[in-house]
């Protein structure tokens, strides 16, 4: 039997890469794809699909319920990605991030519960950020995130990720639906739109451009492959719990002073490129996942994480991609590129 799966946000970056991950490994399944194509939605992430019968582009918004149920109704299971992610943005303008990722997530979360006459639309996965649990200190190394840390969000985002993380608690409790959620740290790989650290500073060197690096630079993260989020978000839609939490980590932390340095060290540039800007207004100094409960109970692991292979392959992709980012920087990000770090885009 076919499987139908109505994505949400999957022009982005992680999104993109979760429809070539299901539809790779899972040929017999569907997937619709229903995006707004916000500043960080490009539907060129998925170009080569077209005419591809298993996969269908839907441009909406999920706030919308006239657009959203009807969707659903062809549904047997959901992946919510769809959301505003990145922190600074959120500091500078928090609104669309409650919209999208607090009404945004209950429109769903209402329109899956009401579907096929109160049936429902099939398991829901609320994929989520590690950055609802706040921050931990650097001088604390053997503490980690686990699923029951307390969840105290520092940013604008964070907070709005917190509000969709705990609708779907109470989705669960309150109407029993099949809900699920997901809290992964930082994802690097291809397709990734260059606000975020590691394809800024790669096409950035490339445009022979210094790099801006926040503060002191010692600020941990936690990174992990795009494609093993993939596995891990696959994973929980079929083999998790309904009504539980799962991190999924990298096994992979590393300060962005060492980030910084193996960017440069790939690319044959010197720490003259560095340039220190002025730290982001309550910056988290570490995140760190806890991902036993995902090998435990789903035997899932991270496999494609691992420095310096991943890191390498990654930063290799912009270099011999540089079209896909010279369009993507050329358009709506260098407007916000300058504004943030003084500088061209």
């Amino acid at each position: 039997m076919t499987r139908t799966l109505l994505l949400t946000g999957g022009c982005g970056f992680i999104g993109s890469n979760f429809v070539r991950f299901v539809l790779a490994n899972r040929p017999d399944w569907r997937i619709i794809n229903l995006d707004v194509l916000s500043y960080s939605g490009n539907p060129e992430n998925l170009a080569d699909l077209e005419g591809d019968p298993r996969y269908r582009f839907v441009k909406g918004d999920i706030c919308d319920m006239d657009t959203v149920a009807p969707l659903m109704e062809e549904a047997d299971g959901v992946v919510h990605m769809a959301a505003e992610s990145h922190v600074d943005r959120s500091i500078m303008d928090s609104k669309p991030f409650v919209v999208s990722n607090v009404l945004g997530t209950q429109t769903l979360l209402d329109a899956a519960r009401r579907a096929k006459g109160g049936k429902g639309a099939g398991r829901f996965v609320l994929v989520s950020t590690d950055e609802v649990y706040g921050s931990l200190p650097l001088e604390r190394p053997d503490l980690r995130f686990t699923e029951e840390t307390p969840l105290q969000p520092n940013s604008p985002y964070a907070a709005s990720k917190t509000g969709a993380d705990l609708l779907a608690r109470a989705a669960f409790h309150t109407f029993g639906m099949d809900v699920v959620t997901t809290r992964c740290s930082n994802n690097f790989g291809p397709y990734q739109f260059p606000e975020k650290v590691i394809p800024l500073f790669v096409t950035n060197l490339m445009e022979n451009q210094q790099v801006p690096l926040y503060g002191d630079g010692k600020n941990v993260r936690d990174w992990i492959h795009v494609d093993d989020h993939c596995e891990g978000v696959l994973t929980v839609l079929e083999k998790g719990r309904a009504g539980e939490v799962y991190n999924i980590g990298g096994d992979n932390e590393r300060s962005n002073l060492e980030l910084t340095h193996a960017i440069l060290d790939i690319m044959g540039k010197g720490k003259d490129m560095i340039r220190p800007v002025q730290d982001r207004l309550g910056h988290d100094r570490r995140y760190a996942i806890d991902a036993s409960k995902m090998a435990n109970e789903l035997g899932w692991r991270p496999s494609r994480s691992a420095w310096p292979d991943a890191l390498e392959s990654t930063v290799r992709w912009y270099v011999d991609n540089r079209s896909w980012w010279q369009r993507v920087k050329s358009g709506a990000y260098r407007e916000y590129y300058a504004k943030q770090y003084g500088a061209k885009g």
